[in-house]
């Protein structure tokens, strides 16, 4: 008899412990439970789509492509893909045609699982798919089949399975190895061509077993999942959180419904990217600031700058004595508990940030509010988290520890090099990017630059191809600018430092579309970007910002000239990823007029200045 206490060997054997943990527990619900699933209806839902899957041709080792938003269709899908030892991965819903052909035909992907929205662009793409299996409406007749003989509803995918004598549901995913390939995550195609990294069941385990010496997940949690699927946080804090740990999924298929989502799911555990934690704090901020209650407002902003110096003295690793402590306990009953409540994090017990710097004002202002963010490093290659530490312990401005069960060095330019379990089994058909890679020793070459404190708490200085070398030979982080910018206005969306072989360092500014819409409201300017940044009062505010942010800056970090786009960037665009990375190669080129004009003799009158300079 299998031993229950044993350590699952594939994602699939943690899935069905999990689902008989409470069968009558919702599983899976959407925002405002207009649909709820439960363990037992998601488990008998796997079941019958990987009988229906496995009548269809899907085999051990086949590889099963999805291309929808965040729905609850998507979790049953998925995880019936790896019942059959197949390969089950999500593509980004915006690729074109031709980069959605390069994935399908790198991926060898011979069935599609997609909304309709997106029939045309699966059809269009060129690359051979044998199946399409659409989710979300009746394309065909009765039997499920489209004109061309390729299309299924999902509705007549499930309506296919052969009989249980015809397939051993049992044995078939008991025979999953640790080894067989779990998913693929095609890197976000910041620089170059799209590599697909395979992680298998093993990889993923070993990352689980890490994480959960660190952050703590229990049956019945909540989160949201709102992130693309095609990436790997949204996959283990959603799909695989779920599989292993029994979390409760809250599917948000708009991002500009987050904000609902939250009061509504409640989350116990919620991990985002700073743009999210950034709009939030804004929002509270903003709402402070409007209240026409001068008594009321000034007490709330009594009681952030209570939580705020007890945040530093338990930053500094300093006591907070007897009065404060006292202070905090009254200010977060009348207040701080409200306006965690507000925001819907009142339940939060531990909640993390990543992809990209936070600001350490924000941790901050969060932590002073009672709601304590870790930031993460996180990487595809190795299955999702390198370094993280639990919130109570976490220091701003770094990343955490490495994660227990990897291993990690310097190399002598900086680069961080790590080793172990949770490492890629390669990217897929691409044995030459895998061998620059991963080392003879098994070392993963990061790419990022990170220097480590005395406590072995990591910090990523920047990614080493993307440092600023200006003609002095300095070495600059970008990131360390634009963070510097960024998080010293409300306004400033996003900043790009550019420097790289030039005099000195300019920045692109991108504003922040809500609080930019705000600003025009207040000073009764027309909210149209193009019109906006040639506003003075708008350029006044971003010279300000930007010689506050400089103050925070080295001399030779500093920004001496910047512009305003006449645009707002959104995730997943030519400028942003999906999860609010730079393209800087594309900035670069879609923008090298205006970053042109920055280092011109005689500046034109969208460049402009600090303030005092």
């Amino acid at each position: 008899m299998a031993d229950s206490t044993a350590p699952p060997a594939s994602v699939c054997q943690a899935f069905q412990r999990t689902a008989a943990v409470d069968p009558d527990a919702i599983a899976l619900r959407t925002v405002g439970g207009t649909r709820t699933v439960t363990w037992r209806e998601l488990a008998d839902d796997v079941r019958v789509l990987a009988a229906s899957l496995a009548d269809l041709g899907v085999r051990r080792g086949d590889t099963v492509a999805l291309m929808m938003s965040n729905r609850t269709e998507f979790y049953p899908v998925d995880l019936a893909v790896q019942h059959l030892g197949a390969t089950s991965f999500s593509v980004y819903n915006t690729l074109a045609p031709d980069q959605l052909a390069h994935v399908l035909r790198n991926s060898g992907s011979g069935t599609v699982v997609c909304e309709a929205r997106y029939l045309d662009t699966v059809r269009s793409c060129g690359a051979l798919v044998e199946h399409i299996v659409v989710v979300d409406v009746n394309t065909s007749g009765t039997d499920g089949t489209g004109a061309d003989g390729t299309v299924l509803t999902l509705e007549a995918l499930r309506r296919r399975g052969p009989a249980d004598d015809r397939f051993d549901f049992e044995a078939t995913w008991r025979s999953v190895r640790p080894d067989d390939v779990l998913t693929l995550i095609y890197t976000s195609g910041t620089t170059g061509v799209p590599k697909g990294v395979e992680i298998t069941h093993a990889n993923l385990l070993a990352q689980a077993a890490g994480v959960t010496q660190v952050l703590d997940f229990r049956f019945g949690d909540r989160i949201t999942s709102y992130l693309p699927s095609a990436h790997i946080a949204d996959r283990f804090t959603g799909l695989y959180a779920l599989a292993l740990f029994g979390v409760q999924i809250t599917v948000v298929p708009d991002l500009g419904r987050i904000a609902q989502a939250l009061l509504d799911c409640r989350p116990t555990i919620w991990v985002s990217v700073p743009r999210i934690w950034n709009k939030l704090r804004r929002a509270v901020e903003d709402g402070v600031e409007r209240d026409g209650d001068e008594t009321r407002r000034r007490t709330v902003v009594r009681a952030i700058a209570t939580g705020t110096r007890r945040t530093r003295l338990i930053q500094a690793g300093e006591p907070v004595g007897a009065e404060l402590a006292a202070a905090y306990a009254a200010a977060d009953t009348a207040v701080l508990s409200g306006l965690r409540d507000g925001l819907g994090l009142e339940q939060v017990r531990w909640a993390a940030s990543g992809a990209a710097p936070t600001p350490p004002a924000t941790l901050e202002f969060f932590a002073s509010l009672g709601i304590a963010i870790c930031e993460g490093w996180g990487m595809s290659e190795l299955s999702c988290f390198v370094a993280v530490s639990a919130p109570a312990r976490a220091r701003f401005g770094t990343v955490g520890e490495l994660l227990p069960g990897l291993e990690g060095r310097r190399a002598d330019d900086g680069e961080y090099l790590v080793r172990g379990p949770s490492l890629m089994r390669g990217y897929r058909d691409d044995p030459d990017r895998t061998r620059e890679a991963v080392d003879r020793d098994g070392w993963f070459h990061t790419g990022d630059v990170v220097v480590a404190d005395e406590d072995g708490y990591l910090t990523i200085v920047d990614r080493k191809k993307d440092l600023i070398i200006n003609e002095a030979g300095k070495n600059i982080s970008p990131v360390g600018v634009e963070t510097a910018i960024a998080s010293a206005s409300s306004l400033i969306g996003t900043t790009v430092a550019i420097g790289d072989n030039r005099p000195y360092i300019t920045a692109l500014l991108v504003l922040d579309a809500g609080a930019a819409a705000a600003f025009a409201t207040t000073h009764a300017l027309d909210p149209d970007p193009r019109t906006l940044v040639r506003s003075a009062p708008l350029i006044d505010a971003l010279a300000t910002a930007v010689a506050a942010g400089n103050r925070r800056l080295s001399r030779v970090e500093q920004v001496k000239r910047f512009t305003v786009v006449p645009a707002y960037w959104e995730g997943d665009s030519d400028e942003l990823t999906a999860t609010m990375k730079l393209r800087r190669r594309r900035v670069a080129e879609k923008y090298a007029t205006g970053i042109a004009a920055l280092y011109a003799d005689l500046p034109a009158a969208d460049v402009h200045r600090p303030a005092g300079h």
